[in-house]
Order: structure tokens, then sequence, then C-alpha cells
């Protein structure tokens, strides 16, 4: 069984999620991605627009979630992190 996934693995799904896709995604592929309600995506979206993690981008067809520079950078000190933690057994 698998453990279920912190607010901080969840905001790293995010966010890969979104830089996989060349750091522009819409909102649906978002939901299947990240394996998340579609209450607590918003959730977890309005949260990472406020903090500037992402940005919305309003199109004409819908709209579309790209990845900041403080996003991109958030992946790369969790990505530490976690080999930090890995690296001494205590993940």
């Amino acid at each position: 069984m698998t453990k279920k996934r912190n607010r901080l693995q969840v905001i790293r799904d995010i966010l890969s999620t979104i830089n996989k896709k060349k750091g522009e995604i819409k909102p649906t592929h978002i939901l299947y991605k990240s394996n998340l309600s579609h209450h607590m995506m918003d959730e977890y979206l309005k949260e990472l627009i406020s903090k500037k993690f992402i940005k919305e981008n309003r199109k004409t067809r819908g709209k579309t979630y790209s990845i900041t520079k403080k996003g991109k950078d958030y992946l790369d000190q969790y990505k530490l992190i976690t080999n930090f933690t890995e690296s001494f057994g205590l993940d």
C-alpha cells in the first residue's frame, strides 16, 4: 500500500506536471496527472498562483497554466532535499 502524499508532494506533482508539458498546460491535464479532485486542484492552483509559482493564462478557448521561475526553483530545491534525505535513509 502506498503512503498518502503530503502537501509538498502534491505541489511538486502539480508543478512537475506543468513543467513536463513545456511549461504550459490545460487544467484538465493537471487534474488527471496530479490525481486530485477538482475541488482540491482548484485550492492548490489558487495558492500556487497567489505565491507566484504558476500563472494563469486566459485564452479564447479556456485557460492554461504555466510555471514560473519560482516554481522551477521549487522543483530544484525539492529534488535537492529529496536526494539528501534518501542518501541518509530518512525517506
